[in-house]
């Protein structure tokens, strides 16, 4: 089985539509694939509804998102999966953050107009459409403009990055709530790529295990921000804490270069997580 469990659609920061996403999962051979959001299931209804079209038998979807948070001044973001949507309280801390995704969306704007580069609001959110809006929209608006030469030019202290020039906080769950409330909500959690040295400031082994006290149950490993030494040090960790390992590809679509399945989970921990979760069902093709 190949099995792929972090992916984004047009309904965050992903260019393919949620469809268009279930289809070349299809076409790319997985048998199983998470669409996980960032701070949505807006696209759920849409992969669903799209599985009945694929013509590989077989495929099945994981209703997921992946939620903003943030521990010691550091941001991280944590996978939930199978968790009921409608559960109050997490639905609404999840309607908190996506609140205010455009205010600070058009803070950020703002401060690069005042750089000196001469983004329009208006364009950003034609490139973000119905999705949730956020920096790599803003990133592509620069590219078109000449300012970067591809998205992740723009993720530099010069401009986006965290502590850049143009950057905005943002409202982010507590990582300890977070598990709290996608457990009370019937999913399962997972630390997205917790290695990543990249995106900024990594989380602390300590943290780590503190949550892994608290409910967390997995690290994501495999993921193309890591390298070997990463990886094999992480898998130690979950080794140790008692912690699923998956794997992922975070596939973006055309924002990004990484392809569906780049990174892939074992079965048996899919299995597992699936076991766990009793706020929703993998939905299968029928």
């Amino acid at each position: 089985m190949r099995i792929d469990l972090h992916t984004h659609s047009t309904a965050s920061d992903g260019t393919d539509s949620p469809a268009q996403l279930v289809r070349k999962a299809a076409a790319a051979g997985l048998d199983v694939v998470a669409l996980t959001d960032h701070d949505t299931v807006g696209g759920w209804a849409e992969a669903a509804g799209a599985l009945v079209g694929v013509e590989s038998p077989g495929l099945t979807l994981v209703p997921g998102a992946e939620l903003s948070c943030k521990v010691q001044g550091i941001s991280m973001h944590m996978l939930a999966y199978l968790f009921d949507p409608a559960e109050p309280e997490l639905h609404g801390e999840r309607e908190l953050v996506r609140d205010g995704r455009v205010p600070r969306a058009q803070a950020m704007v703002a401060k690069l107009r005042d750089l000196g580069v001469p983004v329009r609001w208006e364009r950003v959110a034609e490139i973000a459409g119905d999705g949730s809006v956020g920096r790599p929209h803003i990133a592509t608006a620069m590219v078109e403009l000449g300012v970067v030469g591809s998205v992740s030019e723009a993720f530099t202290e010069e401009w986006l990055a965290n502590d850049g020039r143009a950057y905005v906080p943002k409202h982010e769950f507590d990582p300890f709530a977070a598990v709290r409330l996608v457990k009370a909500a019937g999913g399962v959690t997972v630390f997205a790529h917790p290695g990543a040295h990249k995106r900024g400031e990594t989380v602390p082994d300590e943290v780590i295990a503190d949550l892994a006290a608290a409910g967390l149950d997995g690290l994501e490993v495999d993921h193309v921000d890591h390298d070997a030494p990463t990886r094999a040090r992480l898998r130690a960790l979950a080794a140790e804490l008692g912690l699923l390992a998956t794997g992922s590809s975070d596939y973006h679509g055309e924002r990004k270069t990484v392809g569906l399945g780049a990174c892939t989970t074992d079965p048996e921990v899919y299995r597992e997580i699936s076991r766990r979760a009793t706020g929703a069902l993998p939905i299968s093709q029928v």
